[in-house]
């Protein structure tokens, strides 16, 4: 019996050394092995720390932060990103962190972002989604190759601009109704109003009707039940290096599968009873699920191997939609309308164009494409507060030269577009300053042909909703205008922070007053 028993250990030894091995390497040789190769580069940054590296740090400094509101000014990246600027400033805009592991290096010269996203497809691959992140969003944002070449060419169509004209009624229906809320509440000439759940609302239905316009009422509980498990997420991320802890039976991870199985059980019945409609002919294809399924079905007529996208992800792409189309529509208007109050000379400005172009009359889509000024604060907003705070992460899969360095595979590139965009040697002196006459003469002006305006990503991969939510968000600021002015009420707190995007911590508390 001893026999057995130590020839068992035996063997689970032998099985066990090279699982060992390879962990000590993930966890130590490699991070150890890695930070040599970039100090020989010339690049400063943090030593490695066993495992977590300076994830706790991280954490910390926004922890502290997140306490601190700030005066109103647009100062914000100590706010939002105060690690990073606390390591720009110790070490360079051009260093690296670890995040776990994995060696981080933070990228800001225009050129070197430029390489990074431009048409070298493939050269410098995406990180993959972890699977925590994976339970809040998945489809064309966190594909690769092919694979992403395929759902791009299919999603496409829904985003050409005659069908975002198909979905103005859409938009001006959901503005239409938040106005005429507004207007119950200033029925006697003024109000207070916290308009972030309004305006977060208001993009919730936009998207409701746009890309499901007659399940609308599930479409509503889509993004309840999105906007709750962002909440878990944000608050789980903090333990993604714990091994096993999504496997825990926890209240927020039962609670995380139960909403997972929701969304995607609403999401699949709609599908399936769209797709009988449209194969009955019964049904314009005007909404971005029609829109869709339609050239997935024209995509898997072609008899290609491999053609067309299976139903799990159009799920995926339709949770997409939600995600992406809510979270940036919404951020972008609340800081417009931020801006707007604190600086009431541009918002007379844009008040008086929007009253030449469209009088008293419903925004259209012609009208919004003559608009100048509007358009000019809503790119300096996207600039100062950036919905995304930074580009999703890359890594080397293999020896790559960026610039002058030469980085060996397993390196994470970071492009924080918030810093970038608040860069005084990109952007001058009134970096930190509301100044949307910077964008009088186009982006291209403004940025002196740098990529160094990214608000919605660059190059082949720029993010397929731009025009969607430029075009909402020119409609709800117009509709706005039209019939209202604001300010900024004393209880208003200025406190710019992050959760999937960048959020008003405290509320957007404005003065409403009838125009």
């Amino acid at each position: 019996m001893r026999e057995i028993l130590l020839a068992l250990v035996f063997v689970a030894a032998v099985l066990l050394i090279p699982w060992a091995w390879k962990a000590f390497s993930w966890i130590w040789l490699k991070p150890k092995k890695l930070e040599k190769c970039l100090r020989e580069q010339g690049l400063k940054g943090s030593s490695y720390k066993f495992l977590f590296g300076d994830i706790k740090e991280m954490i910390d400094s926004v922890k502290a932060a997140r306490t601190k509101p700030m005066d109103h000014s647009h100062q914000i990246v100590p706010r939002v990103m105060p690690f990073l600027h606390d390591k720009v400033q110790k070490y360079g805009k051009t260093h690296f962190t670890w995040f776990g592991p994995n060696p981080r290096v933070n990228i800001t010269d225009p050129d070197m972002i430029r390489d990074i996203l431009s048409n070298k497809f493939g050269h410098f691959e995406k990180v993959g989604s972890t699977s925590l992140e994976r339970k809040l969003v998945t489809g064309l944002v966190g594909y690769e190759g092919e694979k992403w070449a395929k759902h791009r060419r299919i999603i496409n169509p829904a985003f050409h601009l005659e069908k975002l004209k198909m979905m103005l009624p859409a938009f001006h229906t959901s503005c239409h109704e938040m106005v005429e809320k507004w207007q119950k509440l200033v029925a006697n000439e003024s109000c207070e109003l916290d308009v972030w759940p309004e305006l977060q609302n208001l993009a919730a239905d936009v998207i409701s009707r746009t890309a499901f316009s007659s399940s609308f009422e599930e479409g509503r509980r889509i993004f309840q039940l999105q906007s709750e498990m962002a909440t878990h997420v944000m608050q789980s991320s903090q333990f993604m290096f714990v091994p096993g802890y999504r496997f825990l039976p926890t209240k927020k991870n039962r609670r995380m599968k139960e909403i997972i199985q929701e969304m995607r059980s609403l999401l699949r019945n709609m599908i399936l009873r769209r797709e009988k409609v449209m194969k009955a002919g019964r049904l314009q294809n005007n909404d971005l699920l029609g829109l869709l399924l339609e050239s997935n079905f024209k995509e898997m007529s072609g008899n290609t191997r491999n053609a067309g996208i299976t139903m799990d992800e159009v799920i995926d792409e339709c949770k997409l939609f939600y995600l992406a189309g809510q979270e940036t529509s919404a951020t972008l208007l609340v800081w417009t309308m931020i801006c707007l109050s604190m600086h009431q000379d541009w918002q007379e400005k844009a008040r008086e164009e929007v009253s030449q172009v469209f009088g008293s009359q419903s925004p259209d889509f012609e009208g919004l494409n003559h608009l100048n000024i509007v358009p000019m604060i809503l790119n300096e907003v996207l600039r100062l507060y950036s919905p995304a705070v930074g580009l999703g992460i890359r890594v080397t899969y293999k020896e790559m030269k960026l610039g002058k360095l030469v980085l060996p595979p397993g390196v994470q590139l970071s492009m924080p577009a918030l810093f970038v965009h608040h860069d005084f040697e990109l952007w001058g002196e009134d970096a930190d300053k509301f100044n949307p006459g910077r964008f009088a003469e186009g982006i291209s002006k403004a940025t002196k042909n740098k990529v160094s305006f990214f608000p919605f990503s660059w190059g082949p991969r720029i993010c397929i909703g731009q025009n969607f939510a430029l075009i909402e968000a020119k409609m709800a600021i117009s509709m706005i205008l039209q019939h209202f002015s604001f300010e900024l009420s004393p209880t208003y707190v200025h406190a710019p922070y992050t959760v999937l995007t960048l959020n008003p911590q405290h509320g957007a508390q404005l003065i409403l007053h009838r125009v």
